[in-house]
């Protein structure tokens, strides 16, 4: 039941979102396409019960960013960024279009950050128990994002938190990670480290 209630939330917050940020949105996307290139950048994730699915995001970096350098986790002021891109970073605004996603079922608001295919083999070999945040849907934001382990930082307390989610999860843990998040700021707490 409380799976259905959150499964719900995610439905009609995303068409909300989606609704209300529409303008936002295309305004961005034509900052975006000034640039030249592409306006959103697609990526295969890892999600539930270890499916890919195509995350979407507003493109921030070089069309050709990892043409030599192949995947790898972004940093902070990142020079494979446009100076646009370095902009919607900072707010947190090229993740919009993850509402998408959202509304597709292939993410929730809240839950583990999905990561890259190449990524996710390499933790799975590295951190025992590393397939059980695939147990649940990924999140927009989540609850290691809410306690500092985003980006480049340590992957074995991003894991223990994320397991902790998983073995802990409720209503009342998902708003307690979206009233953090809205508290110390979206483009902080979703960052997670190999965007586009």
């Amino acid at each position: 039941m409380a799976g259905a209630v959150k499964r719900l939330f995610d439905v009609v917050g995303s068409v909300l979102c989606l609704i209300v940020l529409l303008p936002l949105m295309v305004a961005v996307a034509a900052i975006v396409r000034m640039e030249g290139g592409p306006t959103l950048y697609r990526q295969s994730r890892v999600g539930l019960s270890g499916k890919r699915f195509t995350i979407i995001k507003f493109r921030t970096m070089r069309v050709d960013a990892e043409s030599d350098l192949g995947p790898m986790w972004s940093v902070r002021d990142d020079p494979r960024c446009t100076p646009i891109g370095a902009i919607l970073r900072r707010h947190g605004l090229d993740e919009l279009p993850q509402l998408w996603n959202i509304l597709r079922g292939q993410m929730s608001f809240v839950g583990p950050r999905p990561e890259r295919p190449e990524f996710v083999a390499q933790f799975s070999a590295e951190q025992p128990g590393y397939a059980e945040r695939h147990t649940v849907r990924c999140g927009l934001t989540g609850f290691a994002q809410v306690h500092g382990w985003r980006g480049s930082t340590s992957m074995e307390e991003r894991l223990r938190h994320d397991i902790y989610y998983v073995r802990n999860w409720s209503l009342g843990l998902d708003a307690r990670v979206l009233l953090l998040t809205l508290l110390h700021g979206w483009s902080e707490q979703t960052r997670d480290g190999c965007g586009h």
